[in-house]
């Protein structure tokens, strides 16, 4: 039973794997080409496990930005999954110790937190393991193969395979603004508070890691403000 727990959530995390290979490919490939070697970018990915965040994090590296800024920024991309694990962790068994729960948060992105918690009550320590375990692998190997590949691509190819990076992003963000409308207003306020860090002078000189942190938390509380969620009674 304890194996078959485990197999069904490899089976569940086939799909997401395929789609963490092709989008950790062009990591690999913008990594080596922004100056690390195959075996760092693989390492990135293999210990951080997030797509904003590690290509937020490779542009602040590849600008100089101080470590503590790419942490901070990381980190305020990344808090979304602090309240994924909160959630899920009311669907675990009361039973499971702290070496558990953090071994289980270590993998928590969207759409391992989307398929887990549609199990319900039904999550347990092997299934996630299991679904876990194939998007994993494909993050990591789909960067050390980006990495590994991009010396022997073509100039054009290469280029061209940096322009998945910004088609992954819209894909990230339009879907789910088509159906909500705060979520709308703050892309649109994200976008604008880049313009402005970007075209008006003095400010364009700001880090980029700088600039990242204060349009995360300005579009955010903006958008918290305009659309506070209602509590139930």
């Amino acid at each position: 039973m304890k194996r078959l727990r485990f197999i069904n959530g490899i089976k569940d995390g086939l799909p997401i794997c395929f789609a963490y290979l092709a989008v950790s490919f062009t990591f690999g490939l913008q990594a080596v080409k922004g100056g690390l070697n195959a075996f760092w970018a693989t390492l990135i990915s293999a210990t951080n496990i997030t797509s904003a965040g590690q290509f937020a994090g490779l542009k602040m590296i590849q600008d100089g930005s101080y470590f503590l800024l790419v942490g901070v920024a990381v980190f305020i991309i990344n808090s979304r999954y602090m309240l994924m694990s909160l959630s899920l962790s009311q669907n675990l068994p009361k039973h499971y110790g702290t070496k558990k729960r953090l071994v289980m948060s270590m993998f928590v992105t969207d759409e391992i937190f989307a398929v887990s918690y549609s199990k319900g009550k039904n999550i347990n320590f092997r299934y996630f393991m299991g679904l876990s375990l194939t998007p994993f692998l494909g993050w990591t190997i789909g960067t050390l193969l980006g990495g590994l590949i991009n010396s022997l691509l073509p100039t054009s190819l290469s280029l061209a395979m940096g322009i998945a990076l910004y088609c992954m992003f819209i894909a990230i963000i339009v879907p789910p603004a088509t159906k909500s409308f705060s979520i709308s207003v703050c892309i649109a306020i994200s976008i604008l508070l880049s313009c402005i860090f970007y075209f008006v002078p003095y400010l364009n000189k700001v880090p980029f890691g700088i600039t990242v942190i204060i349009c995360s938390l300005i579009s955010a509380i903006a958008t918290a403000l305009i659309f506070p969620i209602k509590e139930e009674s």
